[in-house]
């Protein structure tokens, strides 16, 4: 809202490519918007809707409808520019909304959530056609999204908040490969997470010793030295239900649920007193004796196992 200009900013100055914008008003932001729940003027058509900003910047009959035409084809609706937004379905009112976001050129847009209003299917595809629209068009968006897989799905670089200061600023794949912290590595997808205290410290790897007494060697993430605790954060894919010896780690659990899915299998353990821990199973066909209550060993490897700061 601060960069919309629609709230002031408490303190602090806001620059947009090198220019502070904190007294400049919206509307001569260059900043396109687009909201949750599309904020089209209903009594419009499309075509009105999407020439609306560009009368409020005074820009000419002819150069309006060349504008509207080249923003409704660029979000596939270019005969749809007779219609009011009441008959057109929830994806292509978005649609409508971020090409009225983008009609006027704009130096920077600006996404509130604008999928939370969709379901999963078109959500999905919208993701997607969102992003390509941003691949062509090379403009910065800036999205909020409270969906993890959304935001790693679309985005450059992901800034993970927690209390208004930023946790860690990362390309997705870092976000989610390497976490900097407990807070972003339980945010971003799911993982497991086992509490303990550092015993050794040897490079970029540590011991650490869990709270029911199991040894294992983890990434050394955020902690500095002996005596440490520590969250053990371990990604549900990286555990493998037959340990090998190119796992340095190697657990025994016992199987509490087992949940068919497909692609894999979700199997849900007591590992280490965590009755949460869970092990994604890839389905290859393979028969897995898997049932509920057996003692099964599992196995991971020490960079797949991140020693970060304790969960508060």
């Amino acid at each position: 809202m601060m960069l919309a200009g629609f709230e002031p900013a408490t303190y602090g100055e806001i620059y947009l490519n090198e220019r502070p914008i904190n007294n400049v008003p919206p509307h001569k932001r260059g900043i396109g918007m687009v909201f949750q729940n599309y904020a089209l003027f209903p009594h419009m058509s499309v075509a009105e809707n999407l020439a609306f900003p560009l009368q409020l910047r005074n820009i000419g009959k002819a150069e309006q409808e060349e504008k509207v035409k080249r923003a409704l084809d660029m979000v596939q609706l270019g005969d749809f520019g007779s219609r009011r937004p009441a008959q057109l379905s929830g994806g292509q009112q978005q649609r409508v909304a971020v090409a009225r976001a983008l009609v006027f050129d704009p130096e920077l847009v600006l996404m509130d959530e604008p999928l939370g209003a969709l379901d999963k299917q078109l959500r999905e595809q919208m993701q997607y056609e969102i992003k390509h629209i941003h691949d062509n068009l090379g403009v910065t968006f800036v999205y909020v999204t409270h969906d993890q897989t959304e935001a790693l799905t679309m985005s450059d670089r992901v800034a993970v908040f927690n209390d208004g200061i930023v946790q860690q600023l990362s390309e997705p794949s870092a976000l989610y490969e390497n976490p900097q912290n407990s807070f972003v590595a339980q945010f971003i997808g799911e993982n497991n997470k086992l509490s303990g205290t550092v015993t050794e410290v040897r490079g970029d790897e540590c011991a650490v010793k869990l709270d029911d007494g199991t040894m294992i060697v983890a990434d050394k993430v955020n902690v500095d030295k002996v005596g440490d605790r520590t969250t053990i954060s371990l990604r549900p894919e990286r555990v493998e239900i037959v340990p090998t010896d190119d796992h340095a780690n190697t657990i025994t659990g016992t199987i509490e649920e087992l949940i068919y899915l497909g692609d894999h299998i979700r199997v849900r353990m007591n590992v280490c007193g965590n009755n949460e821990f869970v092990v994604k199973v890839r389905n290859r066909g393979e028969r897995w004796d898997l049932h509920q209550g057996k003692q099964q060993a599992i196995g991971f490897t020490a960079a797949d196992c991140k020693a970060l700061d304790p969960v508060a």
